[in-house]
């Protein structure tokens, strides 16, 4: 089976994980967020590793769930959905509460769970051409995995426009918003990144730990108390998939035609 996370290492402790899915965007299967878990809880315990880089594979950051993998969702019991949503949420509480430093490096268009993944990171910058969304609730659904993580980068106010609208928006909207932290041209992503993990490689590992989880004491949020609340979202999105609307709004997707609810 082909490796849908590609992992490089350098000499000085710096691990990028590039989703390599580039035919279908990216999009999450079930494999690719078994891997990517996989290989962040690796990087935790390694002490050769002082930070970590996530990207995508050619011009797209991801772009959200598989279409194969939504299509096999249309029929899975609640039960299913809901195992399938922890696994999301697992990949994404692994992330978030990693020990090491986190960079987004977002190299293209973020939808949906893509987008989950750049707010759990510490570090996000973005090119200026990339494309940012929340569909879901335009399928009958909701961001509901990660809406914790989105939440806490873009706050209440525009919570309640973007998890609500759908809409997408550009790069410097992501940045106003507070989603991403910095935006360059495409052909000056690599030296801003390389620019933030130079200050990142003078503090001392320790140090950088300890700040890390100084800021998640002060929040007010843990790994604990995260999975306490994966378990409200994924029962939340379990329910909305096999519900009349989701089940209405994922079928449209598929078959590429407008749900029943909504204007031409």
């Amino acid at each position: 089976m082909k490796q849908t996370v590609k992992s490089i290492k350098t000499d000085g402790g710096v691990l990028t994980l590039c989703m390599d899915r580039p035919a279908v965007h990216n999009a999450f299967d079930p494999d690719m967020i078994r891997e990517l878990t996989g290989a962040l809880q690796a990087a935790d315990q390694d002490n050769g590793v002082r930070l970590v880089i996530i990207t995508g594979a050619g011009s797209c950051f991801s772009a959200g769930a598989d279409m194969n993998w939504m299509r096999s969702l249309v029929d899975a019991s609640q039960q299913d959905n809901e195992r399938d949503a922890l696994e999301l949420a697992g990949l994404m509480r692994t992330l978030n509460y990693l020990s090491k430093p986190t960079i987004a490096r977002v190299n293209g268009a973020a939808f949906g769970g893509g987008l989950g993944l750049i707010a759990a990171c510490d570090i996000t910058i973005t090119v200026e051409n990339a494309r940012f969304g929340m569909t879901e609730a335009r399928l009958g659904l909701a961001p509901a995995v990660i809406s914790p993580y989105v939440f806490r980068r873009i706050g209440e106010r525009n919570a309640r426009r973007y998890f609500l609208t759908g809409e997408r928006f550009d790069a410097l909207q992501a940045q106003r918003i507070g989603l991403v932290q910095q935006c360059v041209a495409a052909e000056d992503l690599d030296k801003a990144i390389e620019a933030v993990v130079k200050q990142l490689l003078k503090g001392g590992p320790l140090a950088v730990a300890c700040c890390k989880q100084l800021v998640f004491v002060v929040a007010g949020h843990s790994t604990e108390t995260q999975k306490s609340l994966d378990e409200y979202t994924a029962k939340l999105i379990a329910g909305l998939r096999v519900s009349a609307e989701g089940q209405e709004g994922l079928a449209a997707f598929l078959e590429k035609r407008t749900p029943g609810w909504a204007d031409d």
